[in-house]
């Protein structure tokens, strides 16, 4: 269908900020001649990309039309696609390790990032800081739980190794939501100039135009957030883990630290824009009590190294 309507309704079912599923940021919109909702899903573990295509299906034939296609738009983690098709095909007893590019993968090794910092020095406006942001505060988690792994069944850590199983698990669903946070920025950008490219006279583009503002704050304002718990999780790590891996953790720390920084000020600048005051007074008391909180976090970090590690 044509009518942008239809995708503005369903877009105002799934998302999250409208009562729909958690972790989806959604907006309808029309791109060539074709309605379509526009999504970002920011945690594919707790909101399983199969359950929000069934629930726009649903909602789509509410008004008598159906999903078209579907594209995607920059990156997606491959674990996403496995359990699309795993839950597609009722595959039973899958493991990931059956994945031939997983072995393969596991065998020659990853990628340095250096391409990523390549695209970064590029002159493009995307990825931008946003995108750097998230890609730090991922290595914050990275560090969290590689320090967790080097406490995991060592001698010495034993009554601790419980918590730093759960430290490891929360570590690892925050590493793969900022990894892929780190493309959701740049697609939040771009949807902010698809809908400052919408002609004048289509009486849709100011609500458009703000409904793309809204979720180009809300990405990095996600991310601000989870670099909290990265740093949370890192002083935890100090605390309790592997006292070899002591600076990895306070390295966490401090990536995490500078990552919420700079998504702060992406934030801040996306809301800028924004005519909702009301949103806008909510968001920004949120930030602000995000950063007082980091700024705490961030003290302790130079005390657990001194009295565990002599540092200082």
């Amino acid at each position: 269908t044509d009518q942008e309507e239809i995708a503005s309704k369903i877009a105002r079912a799934v998302r999250h900020s409208s009562g729909g599923l958690r972790f989806v940021k959604a907006l309808g919109m029309t791109v060539d001649g074709r309605a379509q909702v526009s999504m970002n899903l920011t945690n594919f573990r707790k909101t399983p990309l199969p359950r929000v295509v069934e629930t726009i299906r649903r909602e789509a034939e509410r008004y008598g039309v159906g999903i078209h296609n579907t594209e995607l738009v920059g990156l997606i983690p491959q674990a996403a696609i496995v359990d699309t098709a795993v839950w597609y095909t009722q595959m039973d007893l899958f493991s990931p390790d059956q994945v031939l590019e997983q072995k393969m993968s596991s065998i020659a090794g990853e990628g340095s990032g250096l391409d990523f910092i390549a695209d970064l020095a590029a002159p493009t406006p995307t990825p931008g800081g946003g995108s750097a942001a998230a890609y730090a505060s991922a290595m914050g988690a990275g560090l969290v739980s590689m320090v967790a792994r080097l406490t995991i069944g060592k001698k010495g850590y034993q009554e601790v190794e419980q918590e730093m199983h759960e430290i490891l698990v929360e570590s690892e669903e925050l590493r793969e939501s900022l990894s892929a946070a780190v493309q959701e920025d740049s697609e939040a950008f771009n949807l902010v100039m698809a809908a400052y490219q919408k002609p004048k006279s289509d009486p849709d583009r100011v609500e458009a135009i703000q409904q793309a503002t809204l979720l180009a704050a809300d990405v990095p304002f996600g991310v601000a957030k989870q670099s909290l718990q990265v740093m949370d999780l890192a002083l935890k790590s100090a605390s309790l883990g592997n006292k070899n891996a002591i600076t990895d953790a306070g390295s966490a720390v401090n990536l995490a630290y500078a990552a919420l920084t700079s998504a702060a000020y992406n934030v801040r600048i996306n809301l800028s824009s924004l005519e909702d005051q009301n949103k806008k007074s909510e968001l920004l008391a949120e930030i602000n009590k995000v950063e007082e909180q980091a700024r705490e976090s961030l003290a302790g970090i130079k005390t657990i190294l001194t009295d565990r590690g002599g540092l200082f």
